[in-house]
């Protein structure tokens, strides 16, 4: 019963008590699933490694092979699984919140589970926020499948998974929450946002209790810019915005080239890419975390981090462009800070007496973050989450400003995500009308007073009608023709006689949303849809009238 009462508690577009309790339980799988995933990869490459994610201590023909043998048992999992390789990560789960309200297949979150550890451990230029959303998401999917919740409250707690991946990952539970609203659900709507940041905050402070609070780029100094550099920082920003337009188009041109290839051949070609790039520039191995040591270590050996910028970045492009199941955030930050710490060397002579390597370090992330997911404001709060440092809120808002900009408008640059769910045909742009009726489920307006009758005698059924009063809907039932909507048709009434229409109903399920019913009856602009109890299909709820929809979307539309 409570779970029934639950169930049309959620069904409104209105932040609950339940809703932000649900929200804390998807965060709190999510973060279950992110702290098994990166101990995994914490264990295996403590067996070879004496420091995570360093790869330099390893003799170059372990660097060599390791990450062909990656590839090979990474195909192999997904061949055995049937695995369709492109569909995973980020954009997969932008386009299942979409169009299947956040349900998430399972068959598909195991292979990138273990493709996304068999990458991470074996030191491909992939990041781990890319499997931990898809993680945190399905995870956030099985909970309201389970609980047979309503599909607009699934695409809540969805995004709340995704919120708790991305918070786990980086420890950043602010810039998760913006993250979420501005690339993956793209609109900011209070009876959501409080359950995702709920979830975020639960993501970090799980992640926190088993691994600590400390971020990658504690290690970084950051002080303060006079404002003799903001001109330069100008200049900085219109180039992290060619560089993020230059990477997005040669990431899409590697996927498009080796398209026609199939997965055995595509991932065995991106293991000996990496192997040969691993074998000659070991600094370039592993998430972009460790081309943050780099730069903190390194500041002015300007030859070495232009090397490893280079081999980063051809290590990032063919990795992901190849199908490897990992995150492009990672990396993005790790070049971001290296093209930030090459800047640093010529702004220097502006103020020869601060250390502003890492200060640039962090802005060069922030654009390029910025310019490539096209994400400013997560761009903007990442950076002010990991540093916690106000003096780079300015410097960061201006370079981010100018990144952005620039590649949208000079280069003409759309988000990367974006750019592969056009590729992959994975739709994820919806009318304003579903997105706004998405947000309802059906309990929450269908009509509950009506009468059910088992029959099809038409002197019942006008006994039935003259009984009721003319706001209360009669359904009929016959095995010929299953269930219909009797009631007078006014048009044809005379005096002496009275005429009976039928309106044939399609059902149902409680789960779903006005969209779902926009959908079946928007052709004809008329006609019902009866509820039906989804765990007892012969129970039939109530009805929900087209007029009612039209209603909705004309009068409440800018509720929801």
């Amino acid at each position: 019963m409570w779970l029934e009462t639950l169930r049309r508690r959620l069904a409104k577009p209105k932040t609950s008590v339940q809703l932000c309790l649900l929200g804390v339980c998807a965060g709190l799988i999510a973060a279950c699933l992110i702290i098994l995933f990166r101990l995994t990869i914490l264990f295996f490459q403590s067996l070879f490694l004496d420091k995570p994610d360093d790869f330099t201590t390893l003799p170059a023909l372990e660097r060599l092979l390791m990450p062909v043998a990656a590839a090979f048992l990474i195909a192999l999992f997904a061949a055995l699984t049937g695995f369709k390789h492109y569909r995973l990560g980020i954009p997969f789960v932008i386009h299942r919140i979409k169009k299947h309200y956040g349900h998430m297949p399972l068959y598909n979150t195991v292979n990138q589970f273990v493709g996304g550890a068999l990458a991470l451990i074996s030191g491909f230029s992939v990041g781990r926020e890319g499997p931990s959303v898809h993680m945190g998401a399905t995870g956030a999917s099985v909970l309201a499948d389970k609980l047979h919740l309503p599909h607009n409250a699934m695409r809540t707690l969805s995004g709340c998974g995704v919120a708790a991946g991305i918070a786990a990952s980086f420890n950043t539970p602010l810039a998760a929450v913006i993250f979420v609203m501005e690339v993956v659900l793209r609109e900011y709507k209070v009876h959501i946002f409080v359950p995702i940041m709920l979830a975020a905050v639960t993501g970090a402070l799980a992640t926190q209790f088993v691994f600590g609070d400390a971020s990658e780029l504690a290690l970084i100094t950051v002080n303060s810019l006079s404002g003799w550099h903001y001109p330069f920082l100008i200049l900085f920003g219109m180039a992290l915005g060619a560089v993020a337009f230059t990477f997005n188009q040669n990431l899409m041109l590697i996927i498009r080239t080796f398209k026609p290839l199939s997965m055995f051949p595509r991932l065995l070609l991106a293991g000996f890419i990496a192997g040969l790039i691993a074998y000659l520039v070991p600094q370039a191995m592993g998430s972009g975390m460790s081309a943050i040591t780099l730069a903190v270590e390194s500041p002015n050996n300007v030859q070495l981090i232009t090397t490893v910028l280079i081999a980063k970045l051809l290590a990032t492009l063919f990795a992901i462009g190849l199908g490897i199941p990992g995150g492009i955030i990672g990396p993005v930050i790790g070049l971001g800070v290296l093209l930030g710490t090459l800047m640093a060397f010529f702004a220097q002579f502006i103020s020869p007496d601060v250390d502003i390597a890492g200060t640039y370090g962090v802005l060069g992330m922030a654009g390029l973050l910025a310019a490539t997911l096209h994400a400013p404001l997560a761009a903007l709060t990442t950076v002010m989450e990991l540093t916690s440092s106000h003096e780079i809120i300015v410097p960061a808002m201006l370079v981010i400003s100018t990144a952005y900009v620039t590649a949208l408008q000079l280069f003409g640059n759309r988000s990367i995500f974006m750019q592969q769910l056009d590729f992959q045909g994975l739709e994820y742009q919806i009318s304003p009308a579903t997105e706004a009726l998405q947000k309802v489920g059906v309990m929450a307006e269908m009509d509950e007073q009506f009468k059910l009758l088992y029959a099809d005698d038409k002197e019942q059924i006008k006994a039935s009608l003259d009984a009721l009063d003319s706001q209360t809907p009669l359904i009929v039932f016959d095995q010929e023709n299953g269930y219909r909507l009797a009631e007078y048709d006014l048009s044809l009434m005379t005096d002496q006689s009275s005429n009976i229409k039928y309106v044939s109903l399609v059902g149902l399920s409680s789960q779903a949303t006005l969209a779902d019913a926009f959908d079946l009856l928007k052709d004809k602009r008329s006609g019902a849809v009866y509820i039906y109890n989804l765990l007892d299909n012969q129970q039939i709820m109530g009805i929900l009238r087209w007029d009612q929809i039209r209603h909705i979307l004309t009068i409440r539309n800018s509720l929801l």
